[in-house]
């Protein structure tokens, strides 16, 4: 029963199907018996997990065990407090994850919000009130204005019946409905006019309707499953975390388990050695990282508040900062969904019409040249029908102040709202612009009658009246508007419409239609004084042609350059709508999403595709209209299968899933549903696509940011492991002790590494290609980069210490001195290092000063050296000694030489002419992509 096509059934058809009286309903008893057999019309969350249970959940990750491993070994050395930090760190990351997690399953309860609470049905002969989740299929629902759809319904009768259905469509305006059967297979949700859908709204008149689904077999529900059975994905950034936690795992302990082994064949103490190897291995692995890493999206996270996107998983930025395909909604995202009208025609005129929104500012231009309404009385009776045949209200927010109306500056757009249909709306705004407003009119016109808009007639009338008679103002389809007129008002005069005329009007709304313009018509007729109007079949006859107006939901402004920029930056956009087809061409073709050769593909067509065959042509593909929640979860998962990090898009419902599915999901904060954001990872505070391109260099950023202290951190370690290594291949006493060892990995390597974690982005970070899904945290040479600082860190740091130990007096004393200097080499070696660790060249490209909590950082890294050094009470616990200025020469020219040696080699490097590299460039407007 719930897959048949309940749209194309006549009424005499449904009631057979269903069991149902059309004049008493079900009986109260057929009702709970149904009631118990297709179960509550309410949306399951499906499987549950327990707080405690996803809570553990957390310790199941590879590096929180390095970490729990970490921990007993900083305990058996005696080192409480690096086991506390330890500690601490695994059970804030622990409760950071399960907040997350908790907070991601929400989407459901959202959902199950959107079913109306009650619903009137009508059951054994009388209309009562029922709970929504006790409707059962064949139960007859009454519905008016304002009531939200408590199931998926099919219309007995609807007058005048408009419904919301953006939440779940996409459409961006509300859509008639009415109660024939439609004979057409597989028809897309936003054309099956005779159904309505759980959750959605109506926003006028009234309708009748017989329940065919409930509960997770309606098209609300079919989303719910969806979002239950779509998994979340992994990010690149866990995905390299972890990569990197198994090779630092392996090579810290086989590197270790060396170092100890020869220590001991050279006549090392073996619980000396060993010692020394439990200390290495606990510097080898970053313990940090984790803390560092959260530190550092926890701090982009905040640059991202300020910047209008809010984060609700942290790893989300970095996620984005990688996407190279963003799958975006139109309505309300690319746009401004806010219908506008931008041209009229007269007859004698094609007039533009300019300005944004709802503020009512602009006006109508002929070829550039303003045009007033007192001046033209064609476009003055089109302004004065726009005005009158309307039931919207544009109100001013907040009156501007005095000295905002002495500058004559125009008011912010937010300053107004329109309350009404937005069809309507763009009509009030239209004359409003030219003078025409609710209180102007109000004192010389007053409204005697209304025939409403109907799905049939596709029309809406208006008798006025005022001084010098009646007037029956009409607007609706052009098409069926001009069987309605006899004469046509041409150049201010009223003439026949004849057939050349009508042609005329034909082409003007053909031209307006190729420009994806939404086309009303309006007419009038002057009424007799004793003339009867009982009937808009009186009203809506011999009317006179007055004129067109093209209407558009406008594109956002600053969405054309964010779109560019994603386009330098090697990221594709991908608009998904529900709108129709030729709207959405114009409007990727307006922001140049879609370069001439680019494919749009419809809802209809992508559902005859097979997976392969989507996966074939999915690169090329710009635009896909009048799509369904299964097709955007096709769509994003294909993009998927291509290798491609999906970012989508969306402040509806029917979003949800793919929202879900995709690598990175972003909702609209504004006009977003509770669905859409609790599925997302990220949130638009704005609505704003622009704020997407912020999001995406400050992922960037993060990403390259974790990077420097990655490359910063093991080259230090390894640096720490070779001096220990090559010491006990050549047969060396200890260079370092496990204490000191220990001090360097908590005090050096922490505070330097969490300022990279905010170090400022470089300048053409936005012109390189996203990174691929599967690279490496090692790409880009950095593997390389930190092998090779970590040997010559290692060497040096090894030199100092043998060059110290030949020269120093032989015992004990010697010995300390030169393990004091290979500890302070090592040190400055770190700290040296960290600034050449801040760009992808060297040292000299950035501004050593530009970082200043790296500098700080630096600073107090160096004060706690000195204190180890040169406070007595601290040099018996560290096994450290004072230096004198040789010392200090010697440890000051080896911690510097590698940043030296490094340096020079990027110089040269650099210095080598390099081809330039032809790249796509698109022009403006969708044109077809060129080599230069």
């Amino acid at each position: 029963m719930e897959n048949a096509n309940w749209h194309r059934l006549s009424e005499e058809e449904l009631l057979a199907r269903l069991g149902c009286s059309p004049d008493s309903g079900l009986a109260p008893e057929e009702a709970a018996k149904r009631l118990a057999e297709h179960g509550r019309n309410e949306l399951s969350e499906g499987e549950k997990l327990s707080p405690a249970k996803l809570f553990l959940n957390q310790f199941k990750d590879f590096m929180v065990l390095v970490l729990i491993g970490a921990t007993l070994i900083s305990g058996l050395l005696g080192e409480y407090l690096d086991a506390i930090t330890i500690l601490a760190i695994i059970v804030i990351n622990a409760v950071l994850g399960f907040v997350q997690e908790f907070r991601a399953e929400r989407s459901l309860r959202a959902l199950k919000e959107l079913s109306a609470p009650t619903a009137h049905a009508l059951r054994g002969g009388s209309i009562v009130s029922v709970p929504a989740s006790e409707l059962v299929p064949g139960d007859i629902v009454l519905l008016q204005s304002g009531d939200r759809v408590p199931a998926d319904l099919r219309f007995l009768s609807a007058n005048s019946c408009q419904a919301e259905e953006s939440a779940l469509t996409g459409e961006s305006v509300p859509v008639s409905k009415h109660a024939q059967p439609i004979d057409e297979d597989d028809l897309p949700l936003g054309d099956r006019r005779n159904m309505g859908f759980l959750g959605t709204m109506l926003t006028g008149g009234t309708a009748r309707g017989i329940v065919v689904r409930t509960g997770m077999n309606t098209e609300m529900g079919k989303i719910a499953d969806l979002i239950q059975q779509t998994e979340e994905m992994e990010t690149p950034l866990q995905r390299r975390l972890e990569q990197l936690g198994k090779i630092l795992i392996v090579v810290a302990l086989g590197l270790t388990v060396m170092v100890v082994v020869a220590g001991i064949l050279h006549g090392q103490p073996a619980y000396g050695m060993f010692l020394a190897g439990v200390s290495l291995a606990v510097a080898a692995i970053p313990e940090g990282l984790p803390a560092i890493v959260t530190v550092a999206l926890a701090l982009g996270v905040q640059r991202m508040i300020r910047r209008k996107a809010i984060v609700r998983k942290l790893p989300s930025v970095e996620t984005l900062g990688c996407a190279s395909v963003i799958c975006s909604d139109k309505t309300g995202t690319l746009t401004q969904n806010k219908m506008t009208v931008t041209r009229v025609w007269t007859g004698s005129r094609d007039l533009e019409v300019t300005g944004e929104g709802y503020a009512p500012q602009g006006g109508c231009f002929d070829d550039g040249k303003p045009v007033e309404a007192k001046d033209d009385a064609s476009l003055r009776r089109v302004l004065q029908i726009a005005a009158l045949c309307n039931n919207a209200v544009l109100q001013r927010q907040a009156q501007p102040s005095e000295s905002a109306v002495r500058s004559s500056a125009p008011e912010p757009e937010e300053a107004w709202q329109l309350k009404g249909d937005p069809t309507e709306g763009a009509l009030v705004v239209l004359a409003a612009k030219m003078g025409l407003t609710a209180s102007s009119l109000e004192g010389l016109y007053k409204r005697e009658r209304e025939f409403p808009f109907d799905s049939e007639r596709k029309r809406m009338s208006v008798v006025v009246s005022h001084q010098g008679g009646r007037i029956a103002c009409v607007k609706g389809a052009p098409d069926l508007l001009l069987e309605r007129c006899t004469y046509i008002l041409w150049e201010g005069k009223v003439v026949p419409f004849t057939g050349t005329l009508r042609t005329k009007v034909q082409q003007a709304q053909e031209a307006m239609a190729h420009g994806a313009l939404r086309v009303l018509g309006l007419a009038y007729r002057e009424l007799k004084p004793r003339e009867s109007c009982e009937t808009a079949e009186e009203a809506e006859c011999q009317l006179v042609f007055a004129g067109l107006a093209g209407m558009i939901d406008p594109p956002r402004r600053e969405v054309q350059a964010a779109i560019a920029t994603c386009r330098r930056a090697g990221i594709k956009t991908v608009m998904i709508t529900g709108d129709h087809q030729l709207t959405a061409e114009a409007i990727a073709a307006q922001l140049g999403i879609m370069p001439r050769g680019g494919l749009s593909v419809s809802g209809r067509e992508l559902a005859a595709m097979s997976d392969e065959e989507l996966d074939h042509v999915v690169d090329n593909i710009y635009v896909y209209a009048r799509v369904s929640p299964e097709h955007k979860l096709r769509i994003v998962k294909s993009l998927q299968r291509k290798g491609h990090v999906v970012a989508m898009t969306g402040d509806g419902v029917n979003d949800a899933p793919a929202i879900k599915a995709a690598d990175i999901g972003i909702a609209m904060g504004i006009s977003g549903t509770d669905v859409s954001k609790e599925a997302s990872s990220l949130v638009l505070g704005d609505d704003n696509f622009a704020s997407i391109v912020s999001a995406i260099e400050e992922g960037r950023s993060i990403y390259e940011n974790i990077r420097k202290f990655i490359r910063y951190l093991l080259a230090s370690n390894v640096g720490e492991i070779l001096t220990m290594f090559l010491a006990m291949m050549a047969g060396l006493p200890l260079p370092l002790l496990p204490i000191q060892i220990l001090w360097v990995n908590l005090v050096t390597d922490g505070l330097p590494a969490m300022a990279l974690g905010v170090d400022q982005a470089e300048n053409d970070l936005m012109t390189q290609k996203p990174r691929p899904a599967r690279e490496s945290i090692f790409a880009r040479r950095l593997g390389w980069k930190i092998v090779s600082r970590g040997i010559l860190i290692g060497v040096c740091t090894l030199g100092a210490f043998w060059i110290t130990l030949r020269s120093a007096p032989e015992g004990a004393a010697g010995l300390a001195l030169a393990q004091t200097v290979a500890f302070v080499t090592l040190v400055m070696a770190q700290l040296i290092h960290v600034f050449d660790c801040r760009s992808s060249r060297s040292i000299f490209h950035r501004n050593l000063l530009q970082n200043k909590y790296l500098v700080l950082a630096v600073l107090s890294s160096l004060g706690l050296m000195l204190a180890v050094l040169y406070v007595p009470a601290l040099q018996p616990i560290f096994k450290t000694v004072p230096i004198g200025p040789r010392e200090w020469c010697l440890s000051l020219v080896a911690a510097g030489i590698p940043t030296f040696l490094m340096g020079i080699g990027s110089v040269l490097g650099s210095s080598k002419k390099r081809k330039p590299k032809s790249r796509i460039s698109y022009t403006s407007g969708g044109s077809q992509p060129s080599l230069r």
